[in-house]
């Protein structure tokens, strides 16, 4: 049977989709971050560890967005080196160095089969391969080096015994080549990224963030250099500090910065799969319409979601599927999904498909039982005109907040003429998060948040909550709506990407109004 949205048949291989980005992809991303690296540097790269679940039972296993971007890679224990020139091993100049994590047929009897350092070359195409086994032996002066520039090091590590090259064992003997000692890590540096980055946009905020985790981290406390910006008297005193920044040989924010300017605007390769997952995701919207009624459960809507991004193929959810009837529409990230009963009440579903590994976000609320209330008309009708005022600052050049500001004063506005609040600063009790992030191999992807670039993948989300108990006539409570599109931004304006979820109240009812192919699936009664 053949799939829409160009789910393949198979391709190189019995066993894989067609539709993964090629190793050439991810070639030229690592020679673009290379040829940004300042000379004679070497950047570090390592993949995320595997979780335990519970027992002998692992979470499954999903890769550092930024590792998969640069190399493909989708097992754990692994080790990336980019050097900025030619680096000579073994009589051979190269300018990449990949550790893989090496066959082995007993352990690939339970788990599957391992790429190994040979498949990393064929497949991958990284130039340089070994088995991470042979990491710890591995000559790296790093005393020879400029800059060494990391993502930070992973932490909360779980040490496998057996294994003497998982990724505990693989930082442990990085650490040991840098000079580290057990349990320093790079939290000055972080915080340094953030002055650096942000000060000259929002000095005030940062200086009190900056303090924030002084008071929290004492490795922080006694900064010299923190202590001075956050007690920086005026704008042009943090900013004379911020261009002087400490710069330091092995440092964390570089990299940073560089892969949150080049994965903020996304290639034509990248957006044939965030299309695929977008477009699935809508869809799931719309046959949860078509199938809900007062009787389902939160986990069945979850699972009907889930079950139409499964048939298109979808490896995973984005992030954890978000369906709150009523009151628990509420709660922003509300994730127990447990509630036996919908109701008459809305419910808000905040879901996304990850499609070979870029993530969809779209929400939609609608009434259980096909048919908005007057009041529940009112307030959905304010967030779609919010949301309305935010595509419209969809523009290249425009400031990132410029969405979230239309969107913010329009509900402010509204609920203002309503009665819900007396003026428009105490909207935010109503209104909490701001209406926009990237959309990528993260669902919260990397970005600058500066001004607006072609090909740039956002949210717009605008949202009203009044939870139960709030200070307004209680004919509003337990009213929480966010309507939530992915939106391209293009030379020539936006596109939205999800617009085949319905988003009007008249579409939502009619789409509700049609018949299900889930009506008549039953289950038989559990004894």
């Amino acid at each position: 049977m053949s799939l829409p949205l160009g789910v393949a048949a198979q391709s190189g291989g019995p066993d894989k989709p067609a539709d993964f980005l090629d190793k050439e992809f991810h070639r030229q991303r690592r020679e673009a971050l290379r040829q940004q690296l300042p000379a004679n540097s070497v950047a570090v790269f390592f993949s995320n560890p595997l979780r335990n679940r519970a027992n002998d039972v692992d979470f499954h296993f999903h890769q550092h967005p930024d590792f998969y971007y640069l190399t493909g890679y989708r097992e754990p224990n692994a080790v990336l080196l980019l050097f900025s020139d030619q680096f000579m091993i073994n009589g051979v100049a190269t300018q990449e160095v990949f550790f893989a994590q090496p066959r082995n047929p007993q352990a690939e009897s339970w788990t599957g089969k391992r790429l190994g350092e040979e498949g990393v070359k064929q497949q991958l195409g990284l130039t340089y391969a070994l088995p991470a086994t042979s990491f710890a032996g591995f000559k790296l002066d790093t005393a020879a080096f400029d800059r060494i520039f990391l993502l930070d090091l992973p932490h909360d590590l779980r040490n496998d015994p057996s294994n003497p090259a998982d990724l505990h064992d693989l930082v442990a003997q990085f650490r040991q080549k840098v000079g580290l000692v057990p349990g320093q890590g790079f939290a000055h540096q972080q915080v340094y990224q953030i002055i650096s980055q942000y000060d000259a946009q929002a000095g005030p905020r940062v200086q009190e963030e900056v303090k924030r985790q002084m008071a929290a981290n004492p490795a922080l406390a006694n900064n010299t250099f923190l202590k001075a910006y956050v007690n920086a008297k005026d704008a042009a005193a943090r900013a004379a500090l911020a261009a002087k920044v400490p710069q330091e040989k092995v440092d964390t924010g570089f990299l940073e910065e560089k892969l949150s300017e080049m994965r903020e605007v996304k290639t034509p390769d990248e957006m044939k799969l965030l299309r695929k997952a977008i477009a699935m995701s809508a869809i799931g919207q719309v046959e949860v319409m078509k199938a809900m009624h007062p009787n389902m459960s939160e986990t069945e809507v979850q699972g009907i979601h889930e079950f139409v991004y499964k048939k298109y193929g979808a490896e995973y959810e984005g992030y954890p599927s978000i369906v709150g009837a009523g009151n628990n529409g509420c709660i922003l990230h509300y994730i127990e999904n447990e509630r036996p009963k919908l109701g008459n009440d809305l419910v808000l579903m905040d879901l996304g498909a990850e499609y070979h590994g870029y993530t969809a976000d779209v929400t939609r609320t609608i009434p259980a039982n096909g048919k908005f209330t007057p009041d529940q008309k009112q307030i959905y009708e304010l967030v779609y005109a919010a949301q309305e005022a935010g595509f419209k600052e969809c523009k290249v050049g425009n400031e990132f907040n410029a969405p979230n500001a239309a969107a913010q004063k329009v509900m402010a506005e509204g609920l203002v003429k309503l009665g819900i609040i007396k003026n428009p600063e105490e909207a935010r009790r109503y209104t909490m998060h701001g209406v926009s992030h990237y959309l990528g191999l993260d669902v919260h992807d990397r970005g600058t948040y500066g001004a607006f670039k072609p090909n740039t993948v956002i949210t717009v989300e605008p949202g009203i909550y009044i939870p139960d108990g709030s200070p307004c006539d209680k004919k509003w409570w337990g009213i929480g709506i966010r309507i939530e599109d992915d939106v391209l931004i293009t030379e020539k304006g936006w596109e939205n990407l999800s617009s085949g979820a319905p988003r009007t109240v008249k579409d939502i009812e009619a789409t509700m109004a049609k018949p299900s192919p889930l009506d008549s699936f039953k289950l038989p009664e559990l004894k």
